[in-house]
């Protein structure tokens, strides 16, 4: 069926919900559950403290301290393994045989009342039999996690199909004017990653790169000096001689050395005159000129013959709904602009992580203003983000252990305050600090943990760094412009450093959520 005019909205949207698993519930701070906690508890108690020396690591002032601390993991990370913790050091020896009565909540006080020593020639056979168990339920829990991997391959083959159908009509419509050139779409957020937060909206993103037509350049200008994570930029659009160039295409003439005149006879407007305001690229205006090119494109593709499609409203996007049957999609198409060759971009509107999800005393992105010039081109590192999933995926075993902690993290441990765009931050360093040989499905319970104490030496030290901006340990074939690579890594915590009050709150929900998970693996 072929779309008409109708701009109407359809109001159903897919939502992925995880099931909830549990009630909520409190650290027990004496009696038998927590005698119980502590016994059972030895794997992740160890993990968190040298979690936190994994988590030292990243922050280290120097490329030959942060090796110090890898190298050493990888000299003991036999010995450490039993322990499911991260980036321990060989002399820590001691800590290993530390006491386990102390319950959750006393560990969450840095042990202010003190441990006692394990003693009795059985604690290491105590502690095989633990992890052991520990194996066991990780295995039983992975098979329980709600998975839409399906239903998300489903939605991203679509999307990508249909895109690709769209990129050979744009080529055609393209070459007979100035507008600008749309490039290969690329897939970005969290569909298009292998997982779904609670908080997903059920909308398919795709980045459609904006090449300047002939006779333009772009030139991106930062339009304040703000923080890294929340700069605007502006495009300004400048025309550029194409003399040398008409004499092999005798239908172009150089907007610069032809008259107005000429130019009105003979040769269509433009960018400047149809897209722009003053010099600057119009976000709104592209918009409207980019919507109008997907609907007179969609009756030449493939897809229009079985698929409906419903055009949605948005002033800086074209968002539309797919519907065949019962099977519907929506999918949004972002615009922007390539910075140089990398994999940055500034886009014409914020995308799923920067737009924060389900935010409260904490985020992994600032907040973005509820008004944006119609001028202004967020930056965005979706496409780099998008870009590291796809190189972890090649190495990674088929299990995807990763995308089932941020699963398990995002739908079934929620409503901790913790955003979705914070735990995807904070599993993207965590692959990049333990092996990935160590993602394997009989190691999923001690990935969690090691998750969870990496997450707890971020709160305390109150600082989560970007992972892209100034990220030394991001994968080489990830291109970022030259200056990005040199600053220095952005907190995103930078809230819980400044306000006392939030930090509290976000170590009290980091002891829930700790006992929330130690439950789960134990209700197995």
């Amino acid at each position: 069926m072929k779309a008409g005019s109708n701009e109407d909205v359809n109001d159903g949207e897919d939502n992925v919900d995880g099931q909830e698993e549990y009630m909520d519930v409190k650290v027990q701070e004496s009696g038998d559950a927590s005698e119980q906690g502590s016994r059972d508890c030895t794997g992740q108690e160890d993990s968190n403290e040298r979690g936190n020396e994994a988590a030292h690591s990243a922050f280290a002032g120097t490329e030959e301290e942060k090796k110090e601390v890898l190298e050493g993991d990888g000299n003991d990370r036999k010995q450490d393994e039993e322990q499911g913790d991260v980036n321990v050091e060989a002399d820590k020896e001691e800590d290993r045989k530390e006491g386990e009565q102390g319950n959750v909540a006393a560990r969450e006080k840095e042990d202010s009342d003190g441990g006692k020593e394990e003693s009795g020639s059985g604690g290491s056979e105590d502690r095989e039999d633990t992890q052991d168990v520990w194996n066991e339920l990780g295995l039983l829990l992975v098979d329980q996690i709600e998975w839409p991997v399906e239903d998300l391959e489903r939605g991203c083959s679509v999307t990508a199909e249909l895109m690709k159908s769209f990129s050979r009509v744009f080529v055609d419509s393209a070459s007979n004017s100035f507008y600008p050139v749309p490039q290969e779409a690329i897939g970005v957020g969290s569909a298009f990653e292998g997982w779904s937060p609670r908080d997903w909206d059920g909308v398919y993103r795709v980045l459609v790169p904006l090449d300047p037509p002939p006779g333009h350049t772009f030139q991106l200008e930062l339009n304040s000096a703000g923080p890294m994570a929340a700069r605007t930029f502006s495009v300004r659009v400048e025309l550029v001689c194409t003399c040398k160039r008409e004499q092999l295409d005798k239908k172009l003439l150089c907007f610069l050395h032809h008259s107005q005149e000429e130019l009105r006879r003979k040769q269509k407007r433009s960018l400047l005159e149809t897209l722009c305001t003053g010099s600057y690229l119009d976000v709104e205006k592209t918009s409207h000129w980019f919507r109008q090119l997907v609907r007179c494109s969609w009756l030449h593709v493939p897809q229009s013959y079985s698929w409906h499609l419903v055009f949605q409203p948005s002033s800086r996007s074209c968002q539309f709904q797919l519907s065949k049957g019962k099977e519907r999609l929506t999918v949004e198409m972002l615009f922007g602009v390539r910075q140089g060759d990398s994999d940055i971009f500034v886009v014409s509107q914020p995308t799923e992580a920067q737009k924060g999800g389900s935010l409260s005393f904490v985020s992994s992105q600032p907040a973005q203003a509820n008004f944006i010039a119609s001028t202004a081109w967020p930056e965005t590192y979706a496409a780099a983000e998008a870009k590291f999933f796809q190189h972890i995926a090649r190495q990674l075993p088929c299990e995807s252990l990763h995308l089932k902690c941020l699963q398990l993290f995002t739908c079934i441990l929620r409503d901790t305050g913790l955003s979705s765009s914070t735990w995807k931050t904070v599993v993207m360093h965590m692959l990049t600090i333990v092996p990935l040989s160590r993602w394997c499905r009989r190691e999923f319970a001690r990935r969690l943990w090691d998750t969870m104490a990496y997450l707890h030496c971020c709160l305390q030290l109150k600082r989560l760094d970007h992972f892209v901006l100034g990220n030394e340990r991001l994968p080489a074939e990830i291109s970022l412009p030259p200056a990005m690579r040199r600053v220095e890594p952005l907190n995103l915590f930078e809230r819980l450093a400044r306000d006392p009050a939030a930090h509290g709150q976000a170590m009290q929900a980091y002891g829930q959520l700790h006992f929330h998970l130690w439950m789960l693996l134990c209700n197995q």
